[in-house]
């Protein structure tokens, strides 16, 4: 049984690992492709250039949120740690919601972008 708690930990470390290689290429790639667009063609490309980084760090917290799923499996249950990994589950579950709404202008459950009301009197 030890054995497999020290390949579910070693699943873990890789899986967290991805992530964080996930933002940071996500991250140099959208800001290459934001300084050459600015080269060439004079853009203001802000939204662009947010809207990539987003993707980014949002799949990169996906793939962490996973990696602390599975560390779970082998953490002893104190309640300490039960709720460190929870806060940091959730922390990371907002972020990833909060970017999804930035980037997409929708929550995760709703079939449609949300749209402003207009003003009634």
């Amino acid at each position: 049984m030890d054995e497999i708690k020290l390949y579910i930990e070693y699943v873990a470390k890789g899986l967290e690992a991805v992530g964080v290689v996930i933002i940071a290429i996500g991250a140099l790639i959208a800001i290459s492709r934001f300084l050459v667009s600015q080269l060439k063609f004079k853009n203001h490309l802000y939204t662009r250039l947010r809207r990539e980084l987003g993707k980014a760090i949002l799949l990169g917290l996906e793939v962490l949120v996973a990696a602390d799923i599975i560390a779970t499996v082998v953490t002893e249950p104190t309640l300490k740690r039960v709720f460190t990994l929870g806060v940091i589950v959730l922390i990371r579950t907002f972020l990833s919601i909060s970017l999804q709404v930035e980037i997409e202008g929708k929550f995760p459950w709703q079939s449609k972008k949300i749209e402003a009301e207009p003003y009634s009197n």
